[in-house]
């Protein structure tokens, strides 16, 4: 914004210039005077032009690598999620969870309400029939875990891999662990990239100023991550506009 400013004033300015120029210096002077300054004014102009055009071109680069980026944290996410609601714990490990998703199912039940007698009550009273509440469990089935995220789309055996990375090998990290609250050990899993891994080919000072980030519109801090190790959080750290088209 402010170098669209800084442009939008240099016409003026230098028109004020040219003016000054042609009212206080003889003939000979302006010529050579006036060659100078419009080779000035043209050189500044695409220099402000260009430092515009890159930072728009930064920008419109960077959203579209962050939009891929996000959506394979959400897959790692609802992965590790499904991971923890059959096995109670998360996955620090790329290849158990892929193989987890492919080979592992969700244990489809229902709950009802039911009665028994209570024996021990029962007894105390004499003979007389006592009964108490219970909840009885039903298995009706099992549904794979790839078939309920992610349908036929197979995309799952790749979500490790960072999108625009300047190896197609370089993986996300992955950690996961317990967070100990109030005595109770508390599953967490924390897998993110650095932003400069995704943007290695981009204008370094732009990375360093987007490393810089914290704005309610922006990335906050050096990397784009999802969930926490420090607490319990499987949250992402972007803003809900890069989230807009997944």
């Amino acid at each position: 914004m402010l170098l669209k400013i800084f442009l939008f004033l240099s016409i003026p300015i230098a028109v004020g210039l040219v003016i000054l120029v042609r009212s206080k210096f003889n003939d000979n002077q302006k010529k050579y005077l006036l060659y100078g300054l419009w080779v000035f004014i043209l050189i500044f102009s695409y220099l402000t032009y260009s430092s515009i055009s890159d930072v728009i071109n930064f920008d419109k680069v960077k959203n579209y690598r962050y939009q891929s980026v996000i959506k394979n944290l959400k897959d790692i996410r609802d992965s590790q999620l499904a991971h923890r609601t059959i096995h109670d714990h998360f996955e620090n490990n790329w290849d158990s969870l892929v193989k987890f998703v492919e080979n592992d199912s969700f244990t489809i039940t229902q709950r009802r309400d039911s009665s028994i007698i209570d024996r021990e009550l029962t007894k105390r009273y004499g003979g007389v029939k006592t009964y108490k509440d219970i909840i009885i469990v039903d298995t009706l089935g099992f549904v794979s875990v790839k078939d309920s995220l992610f349908g036929d789309d197979r995309r799952f055996e790749n979500m490790m891999y960072v999108p625009f990375a300047k190896r197609n090998t370089t993986k996300f990290e992955i950690k996961a662990g317990f967070l100990n609250q109030n005595g109770i050990n508390i599953p967490v899993f924390e897998s993110k990239v650095m932003k400069k891994v995704v943007l290695y080919d981009q204008n370094s000072d732009l990375v360093f100023k987007e490393n810089q980030v914290q704005s309610v519109d922006g990335v906050n801090g050096p990397s784009l991550k999802i969930g926490s190790m420090d607490e319990v959080n499987t949250n992402g750290n972007w803003p809900k506009n890069y989230t807009k088209e997944n």
